[in-house]
């Protein structure tokens, strides 16, 4: 254990059963946990969520309800510093609630006099150009900011904030490790011996256009290959619903394939997904973290775009999104589905050191952020 130990608030979107951003945090805690333990620091975190005895007991940390105004300024002022990330959280498309809070959180913390980290975060769209003096405010007084994505740190230079005090590393999910208990052969691909086609499904168009084309795309790939497609709900329980909308239209769409289909029942804890995304051939995929969940586990990805952040994401893997939610060619995309799964060790190996060096990367804030506080200590 360190020598030393440092209390660290860490606020994020967590708590609401979302898979992808509850492996946000197990990432960051693992990461935290690990460069504490080589630099002689240890990290003491209190998460920040909606549901604080749930990720007590998913994480074994100390957790106070974000929501409730006296226990996070308490937590703040007893801490040694705020984490603010990683995900999505400054963006103003799905409301205009989310900016305001985050910030708000980061500047208690400022008010405090408390150090204040940025934690690898994906920033906007921020259509609002009236949040722009506000994140570059906030920003500016931060001590550490790294971003997952150069889109992000354009935006921020674009706001104001000095693009020299910005590092660009990817989402820390991509260098979480599977689970010692689960192994590699999880439940995805038990009892077949076909290849396992994860598919990752949100509702996003309302008339469900996306989800229907969808449909003939993987009907598509059945009438080309015996796969079994194993269905990935990240965010419970939309994504559920999602997902046995888009079985129930595949089952009719496909009906002269030999189609075989599953739904994984869920699991609170992200690395046991990830241990069920490990068992797959090919991974297809609306949720951006079920990507970097497959390409953390050299497994091949199919990306749907429904947001810029998918494309980011595609491109560091030097890849173009499939298709998108307005626009799905049937037969390229079952094209390329059949020619990844028929060329899976090939694109394993084209793909192998990208994979290893966005991990090394991955891990970049945490090694920053115990950093600051072993100089602190020393007294450098």
């Amino acid at each position: 254990m360190g020598s030393i130990s440092k209390k660290i608030v860490i606020s994020g979107y967590y708590g609401f059963h979302n898979s992808g951003d509850e492996a946000v945090l197990k990432s960051i805690l693992l990461a935290l946990e690990a460069e504490g333990q080589r630099q002689g620091v240890r990290i003491e975190p209190v998460v920040l969520s909606i549901n604080p005895p749930l990720t007590e007991k998913l994480y074994g940390v100390k957790a106070v309800h974000r929501m409730k105004l006296s226990e996070v300024r308490q937590a703040i002022r007893e801490s040694d510093g705020l984490i603010s990330g990683g995900g999505s959280l400054l963006q103003d498309a799905t409301g205009l609630k989310s900016i305001p809070y985050y910030l708000g959180v980061i500047k208690l913390a400022q008010w405090a006099g408390k150090p204040t980290f940025i934690y690898s975060q994906g920033i906007g769209p921020v259509h609002r150009r009236v949040f722009y003096p506000l994140i570059r405010g906030v920003f500016r007084k931060c001590d550490y900011i790294s971003v997952r994505d150069v889109e992000s740190r354009d935006l921020l230079r674009r706001i104001g904030v000095a693009p020299d005090r910005i590092g660009v590393v990817p989402d820390p999910v991509i260098a979480m490790p599977l689970p010692e208990a689960l192994p590699r052969d999880a439940a995805a691909g038990a009892g077949t011996d076909r290849p396992v086609v994860g598919v990752s499904v949100r509702f996003w168009n309302k008339d469900r256009s996306d989800l229907d084309r969808l449909v003939q795309g993987l009907a598509r790939i059945a009438a080309e290959r015996a796969v079994r497609f194993h269905f990935l709900p990240f965010h419970l329980p939309s994504d559920e619903e999602a997902s046995v909308y888009v079985m129930e239209r595949l089952r009719t769409a496909a009906a002269g394939s030999d189609l075989e289909t599953s739904l994984y029942g869920g699991s609170e804890d992200p690395q046991a997904m990830l241990a069920e995304v490990s068992a797959c051939s090919l991974l297809i995929g609306m949720r951006l973290h079920s990507l970097i969940y497959a390409a953390g586990q050299s497994v091949p990805v199919m990306g749907i775009s429904y947001d810029p952040k998918i494309d980011h994401f595609m491109n560091r893997l030097g890849m173009k999104s499939a298709a998108t939610t307005e626009q799905l060619d049937t037969h390229a995309f079952g094209a390329e589905a059949v020619s990844l799964l028929d060329g899976r060790e090939a694109w394993i190996r084209s793909k192998e050191s990208v994979i290893e060096e966005l991990k090394a990367q991955a891990v970049r804030p945490a090694q920053e952020i115990v950093s600051f506080y072993a100089k602190r200590v020393k007294g450098w």
